[in-house]
């Protein structure tokens, strides 16, 4: 039996698909093939990198003026290089496929590990960080790399909004069946009408952004079973939520 002008008909020796199942079947397949595309191209621009760097080495002390315009334009192809290399690294960080590695974590304890890494970076933009950790946390099974990144995209997203510097503030607590992470900047605030759009994958609203790190984050919690929310006002600031779920007794250890 054939079709006739586009009819579907069904065929007993081949299943049939859903719309959505054809649809997840071609992201999955255009996925992989931006993946192994973007690992191809990584490896020329590390070529690339290595040798932008060695010819600055050899332009580190410029005797003319042709030297020293030849360092600056070096210079510039350098920081090009690096910027491309962080594109691709958080693309292939978002569309790879990421086998959570998860071990029993203290929430609170893992947010303070960051925010000590981040304190140079904090004290240099005028940012204080106030905590409010709940004591009473359950140990959550978690993969800590991928949180860490979790954590570290939502606390220099806090950093960016606030050009002049302000408070950071970071609250966990345990409300019914789930663990909450509030990150509150008093920064600049988002406009209504791009909240929904910080989540898209390569919209940034700094020229400097790569538009991966919200995409990400959004993604590393819902791998682990939880949600993220935003809440913005213009002037006062932005804060995000967290929800994880609490394990089954015992799964966290």
């Amino acid at each position: 039996m054939v079709g006739v002008r586009g009819l579907a008909v069904y065929n007993p020796g081949f299943p049939v698909m859903t719309r959505e199942e054809n649809q997840d079947n071609r992201l999955a397949f255009l996925g992989a093939i931006a993946g192994g595309l973007a690992h191809e191209i990584k490896n020329p621009l590390s070529t690339m990198a290595l040798n932008v760097q060695l010819l600055l080495e050899d332009l580190r002390e410029p005797l003319t003026e042709k030297d020293r315009r030849a360092r600056r334009k070096l210079e510039v192809l350098s920081r090009e290089v690096k910027r491309l290399e962080g594109i691709l690294d958080d693309f292939l960080r978002f569309a790879g496929e990421h086998k959570l590695e998860k071990s029993p974590v203290r929430l609170s304890e893992l947010v303070q590990e960051v925010l000590d890494f981040l304190a140079p970076r904090l004290g240099a933009a005028g940012v204080s960080a106030r905590v409010s950790f709940s004591e009473d946390l359950p140990v959550l099974s978690l993969d800590r790399n991928a949180m860490k990144q979790v954590f570290l995209n939502l606390f220099l997203n806090a950093i960016q909004a606030m050009p002049q510097g302000g408070e950071l503030l970071v609250r966990t607590a345990r409300e019914a069946g789930e663990v909450l992470l509030e990150v509150t900047d008093t920064g600049e605030g988002i406009p209504p009408e791009m909240l929904e759009r910080i989540w898209q994958v390569y919209w940034s609203r700094r020229r400097t952004g790569t538009g991966m790190g919200l995409p990400i984050t959004r993604r590393y919690v819902e791998d682990h079973g939880g949600m993220i929310s935003v809440m913005s006002e213009l002037g006062k600031g932005t804060r995000f939520t967290i929800r994880l779920p609490v394990p089954e007794r015992g799964e966290g250890g």
